[in-house]
């Protein structure tokens, strides 16, 4: 028989870290707790000191399990649920089931009805920028804005027999989709998301430009639908058209004689690209790694409300990135 050592017994013996895990424990770390208590608690039930009854669950935990229910795209009672299975969300929470239960689905429903009333979700998006501008990774030389499209349903089988009229329909190349836009403008350096509008998904892009841009951005990048940007940045901008930096239509260039001139183009075209290229990052964080492909509520307003959240820990993600390169960089 096979002899082992202690030391090998006790390492196989260890618990294996889960993927879970591992990015609760890096959430736990970069989500500024404490400012974000301090925001929310004077909108958080106001009116309950000092009055009988069960006092309200903690600040602190119910803002922890809206967090899990935004990175893991569950329902109310799909979270209630999951956090009962899940010793490492109960964790995250700080949950002993010996010693009490997971709150339930409403009164889930009722903390995130609250956020979105008295508009916290945007607060909360504010705080967590406000904490990362704090540690630099607002660079403020200039701004990526895109729009990505976010399906609605479009059944009809409801008490009203309609579709969300907030919703609209649009196309995008020969296929058509029904639902809204979410429109957001980034750090040119970090891939940060400092702005963020929602809108059905039939208004244009290059229209919302001027809720994304920051008044001191010294350039201001978009894809070729933000051709003519410029007219729709306000006044106070300064020198909008200067600053403003467009990819050319891809048709115009194609239909070009080779030639050094459209060599140049090509390169001009490639290098914007490559610029732009980061105001994908969030749309991946939020679509891919929290699972938000569909709008989930009834009209926009709800909706722009989940999506600051999303975005707002999409950049905790995001920043935890940008600060491994730079702990890399200054290693090296």
């Amino acid at each position: 028989m096979k002899q082992i050592s202690f030391a090998q017994a006790e390492h196989q013996n260890k618990k294996k870290v889960t993927r879970r895990e591992r990015f609760l424990a890096q959430m736990n770390s970069v989500v500024p707790w404490q400012k974000l208590i301090e925001v929310l608690s004077p909108s958080y039930f106001p009116n309950s000191a000092g009055k009988r009854g069960r006092p309200p669950m903690g600040l602190e935990r119910m803002l922890r399990i809206y967090f899990l229910q935004q990175w893991y795209a569950l329902a109310d009672e799909a979270l209630e649920d999951a956090i009962y299975d899940s010793q490492s969300m109960r964790d995250f929470v700080g949950i002993d089931l010996a010693v009490e239960s997971v709150p339930d689905a409403t009164t889930l429903l009722r903390f995130r009805h609250m956020l979105e009333k008295h508009e916290l979700t945007q607060r909360i998006f504010e705080q967590i920028n406000a904490s990362m501008a704090e540690q630099g990774l607002f660079m403020r030389e200039g701004t990526i804005v895109d729009a990505t499209l976010i399906a609605a349903a479009p059944s009809t089988k409801n008490k009203a027999r309609k579709r969300d009229p907030e919703m609209k329909q649009t196309r995008k190349g020969n296929q058509w989709y029904f639902g809204m836009k979410a429109h957001i403008g980034v750090d040119a350096v970090t891939g940060l998301t400092h702005s963020l509008v929602a809108t059905s998904a039939n208004v244009a892009d290059v229209t919302m430009s001027d809720l994304l841009v920051r008044d001191d951005d010294q350039r201001i990048y978009g894809d070729a639908g933000y051709t003519g940007m410029w007219k729709h940045l306000g006044e106070e901008k300064g020198d909008r058209n200067s600053r403003c930096c467009v990819a050319a239509k891809r048709g115009s260039i194609k239909k070009m004689k080779d030639g050094p001139r459209k060599t140049l183009l090509q390169a001009i075209e490639k290098e914007k690209a490559s610029i732009r290229a980061k105001v994908e990052h969030p749309f991946h964080v939020v679509k891919n790694l929290f699972g938000y492909k569909k709008a989930r509520y009834k009209g926009l307003a709800k909706n722009q409300a989940q999506l600051f959240s999303l975005f707002g820990l999409a950049n905790l993600v995001l920043a935890r990135r940008c600060i491994g390169r730079a702990d890399g960089i200054s290693a090296s």
